[in-house]
């Protein structure tokens, strides 16, 4: 990460030199990319000055009179900006040449096979000396600006120069906060395959350097944007924790993550933070809370469908169903169904998406409790299709929840197997608490006279070994 530090002023520097020397846009462009190693949809943008949220606001207004224009929002242009692999459908691209006033070729989303001679741009004298050139031009107003005035005159102009250099005191840059904004994305993308103890590491520092710039004086709208990241990253720390079963911890950072959010006043953001902070007392807890705090994030969101309304509800009616609400667990299914058949989902890699396979997860939850086994275990064939061959802990908690029907069914040797098997295949870095909580699951299920059968006291004797065993 150090060699992008120099990307931010790099970018902004070239913009300046090129609007006092009148330079084409495109040579902008060009010094840009040759500067700052980024790819051409970037120096497009960073040429103009946008931030990504200033670029694709511009996009939506451009889009609103497109038939059938997909959709944009600021993680998926950074991924195009930064992965060559991933790249818009030809009617989006269309959109974005016209939004640069560019060609295909010049966003770098078409192929190019002429052989041409390498482009002279002009370069962006970074030396003292280049200062002169710049002041020039105040020459002829020294003489007014040095003219000493009265008292009251002094006084006011003291004023405005230590008001801007309390302004000018701003340690973060536009283009350093979509850098930070790339490593969020690609925190978020890791969490889902990282096992929490390694993953808690990454997120430490990024927390740590985040809170740094927090703490010095920043323009409202930089500071809401490290109150939105604090809040993601304080929320991916707080699962990790309850994963590994260290419940205080993870208590406490909900709450800090619950604190960030509000302060950001990202209506999303602060119903995401509490929707998934409704799965530790549904894991550990008392399951009341779990349905406060789904509830809560589900009135956030204002009935507006997105994924955190399908997160929302699901949590719901998971909590529901176990609690024994079998008519608001169907009406907590009906809602998160109807949401998620409007929203955009995200993406499968995204910790803070809410694709099918997650929406089955909840569901294979909410169908066991019900007691409807049949269901359970036809969303749980259907979500385990959906996952990749390293899913994570997900496809876990899936074969553990069949393991539970199994239980309810009265299957008890096949049960019990089932749910030894699945926890000893979990790579044990993955075995952490909450799936031996899962797994425990199992045994509490079973009716009492069947609880000190073989088949569970031998899945109790696995859980009960220690790590590495």
């Amino acid at each position: 990460m150090a060699g992008h530090q120099h990307r931010p002023s790099c970018a902004g520097r070239i913009r300046e030199h090129a609007a006092a020397e009148g330079w084409e846009h495109q040579e902008t462009v060009a010094s840009i990319i040759r500067c700052c190693g980024v790819s051409r949809l970037r120096a497009h943008r960073l040429a103009r000055g946008w931030t990504l949220r200033g670029a694709v606001d511009q996009y939506r207004v451009l889009a609103q009179n497109v038939s059938g224009a997909a959709r944009l929002d600021e993680d998926q242009l950074r991924l195009w900006e930064t992965d060559p692999k991933r790249s818009p459908r030809i009617q989006t691209i269309d959109l974005l040449c016209r939004l640069y006033r560019t060609n295909a070729q010049g966003l770098g989303l078409a192929g190019d096979y002429h052989e041409q001679p390498p482009e002279t741009v002009p370069v962006v004298d970074q030396g003292d000396h280049a200062a002169p050139h710049f002041l020039q031009g105040l020459a002829p107003f020294r003489a007014e600006m040095d003219v000493t005035t009265g008292p009251l005159d002094r006084l006011v102009e003291d004023a405005r120069r230590s008001v801007d250099r309390t302004l000018a005191r701003a340690t973060v840059t536009q283009a350093q906060l979509d850098l930070l904004d790339e490593r969020m994305l690609w925190l978020r993308h890791q969490y889902i395959f990282t096992a929490p103890i390694p993953m808690l590491s990454l997120l430490l520092s990024e927390m740590e350097e985040v809170h740094a710039l927090a703490t010095e004086r920043q323009p409202a709208a930089v500071q809401t944007r490290l109150s939105e990241m604090t809040a993601l990253l304080a929320t991916l720390v707080a699962d990790a924790l309850m994963k590994l079963g260290k419940l205080r911890q993870s208590r406490a950072w909900y709450a800090t993550a619950t604190t960030a959010a509000d302060d950001s006043g990202n209506v999303e953001l602060r119903a995401r933070v509490r929707a998934q902070a409704a799965m530790l007392p549904y894991y550990y807890g008392l399951l009341e809370s779990a349905v406060t705090l789904a509830r809560e994030a589900r009135l956030i969101c204002r009935n507006r469908p997105t994924a955190t309304s399908v997160l929302a509800a699901a949590a719901e009616a998971r909590a529901l169903a176990r609690l024994g609400d079998a008519k608001g667990a169907e009406h907590a299914i009906h809602r998160a169904r109807s949401d998620f058949e409007h929203c955009d989902q995200g993406a499968d890699d995204d910790a803070f998406a809410f694709p099918e396979r997650r929406l089955l997860l909840y569901l294979s939850g909410t169908y066991t409790y019900l007691g409807r086994n049949r269901q359970a275990r036809q969303v749980q064939r259907q979500a385990l299709g959906l996952y990749p061959d390293e899913g994570g802990i997900d496809p876990a908690l899936l074969r553990l929840e069949e393991a539970i029907c199994l239980a309810q069914d009265r299957s008890l040797t096949e049960a019990c197997q089932l749910a030894a098997v699945t926890y000893l295949e979990v790579p044990e870095q993955h075995r952490t608490p909450i799936l031996g909580a899962r797994a425990r699951h199992v045994i509490s299920v079973l009716p009492p006279a069947m609880r000190s059968a073989r088949a569970a006291r031998e899945l109790g004797q696995v859980l009960e070994q220690p790590a590495g065993r």
